[in-house]
């Protein structure tokens, strides 16, 4: 089943309560954080007290995606604030396996990222490892920038790759992701679709998840 993650980055941090609220009512089930440091992206976004204020007023599960030099430095951190999956860039990792079996030892989901520039096949060693994989469809440190197309290809060959391990990690997706392409990138195989601003930027948040879901629905049933 394909789900909608709104990425709080692009909701209104002076009413982030409300935000949430309108969006847990299409009945998601994650929130997607980004955690950025100005070291391994060139922005700053928000750190374990923000997370610990927003486990405080909602019951969805928090998805956490650190885009931050030396990770596990932090792990136990974002654990602690209430993150219920970690996702790490391979590119920050100096030792993946490692990182991911520590995320995995607190009790937590632990997601490998990738960036448009990275190949898939840099992970191919961590697959079985992985909880999850996360895509980037984007250059990762600012919300609202266009979809990197050739990110479809990337999907559909860590579709490919994972029919072939026998596996069954999620493919997520982050970037760029509109109600114009979500069909495309559900049917080159993703599974959890990071949506911010075009969720939080839209007339009426709530019908524009409830419309990114139809769109998923619709689209679930055709495979490229």
């Amino acid at each position: 089943m394909v789900e909608i993650l709104p990425s709080l980055l692009a909701a209104d941090f002076a009413h982030l309560h409300e935000e949430i609220q309108r969006v847990e009512r299409t009945g998601i089930s994650m929130l997607h954080l980004d955690v950025m440091d100005g070291r391994f992206v060139p922005n700053i976004s928000f750190g374990p007290p923000v997370i610990r204020s927003i486990r405080m007023v909602t019951r969805l599960k928090l998805d956490v995606h650190l885009m931050i030099e030396e990770p596990d430095r932090y792990i136990t951190d974002f654990v602690d604030a209430g993150a219920d999956s970690i996702s790490v860039h391979q590119e920050a990792c100096r030792h993946l396996h490692r990182t991911l079996r520590m995320i995995q030892g607190e009790g937590r989901r632990a997601g490998v990222v990738i960036n448009p520039a990275t190949p898939v096949r840099m992970i191919e060693e961590v697959l079985d490892v992985a909880d999850y994989v996360l895509l980037m469809s984007v250059n990762p440190g600012f919300g609202g920038q266009q979809f990197v197309a050739r990110t479809l290809a990337k999907a559909m060959e860590l579709d490919r790759m994972r029919r072939q391990m026998s596996l069954e990690f999620p493919i997520q997706i982050d970037g760029g992701v509109t109600l114009k392409n979500l069909a495309d990138v559900v049917r080159a195989g993703c599974d959890w679709i990071v949506a911010g601003s075009s969720v939080f930027q839209a007339e009426d948040p709530a019908l524009a998840v409830q419309q990114m879901q139809e769109i998923a629905r619709q689209a679930t049933a055709i495979q490229i």
